[in-house]
């Protein structure tokens, strides 16, 4: 199993979206992301994301929210447990980012964007400003199969296929 951190950095209505299209066996190759990456021995996921954010863009957070976890199960990859975070506060300049292209995108053309089919569904939460959630997605190859939404009240609803 893996934990990671993803970042959703918002400014003037956009999110910074990064196109992985630099490293070669990206199992992310030609999709649109935010920016994160994997812990280190001993972070927690702030520390996970405060340095993976100024590594792949140069900026430092300033203000952050953690919005919720996401569990992908996959035929293809280990488990992987996301922690799930925008921001609303930065200083410093976007620097070019070794992994892919760096680019603002208007909040609402995100989902127009080559994307994960399990990141819309999260992208979906984050647009209606839902309360701290946990999210499983299994995925068989490219495919989602099956999602699972658990919100922080304890309410528990599977969504259709």
């Amino acid at each position: 199993m893996k934990n990671t951190t993803l970042c959703y950095v918002e400014q003037e209505g956009k999110y910074l979206m990064l196109l992985r299209n630099k490293k070669k066996q990206d199992e992310n190759a030609g999709k649109w992301i935010g920016v994160g990456g994997k812990f280190e021995e001993g972070e927690s996921p702030q520390d996970c994301l405060l340095r993976e954010v100024q590594e792949e863009t140069g900026l430092r957070l300033t203000q952050y929210r953690f919005r919720g976890i996401v569990t992908f199960v996959s035929d293809r990859y280990e488990t992987e447990y996301m922690h799930l975070f925008t921001a609303h506060g930065f200083e410093g300049e976007l620097t070019a980012c070794d992994e892919g292209e760096l680019k603002w995108v208007e909040k609402d053309k995100v989902l127009s964007l080559p994307l994960w089919e399990g990141d819309r569904e999260f992208l979906r939460l984050l647009r209606e400003d839902a309360p701290f959630f946990s999210l499983k997605l299994v995925y068989q190859g490219d495919k989602l199969v099956s999602s699972v939404l658990t919100q922080c009240l304890g309410s528990h609803t599977a969504l259709p296929r």
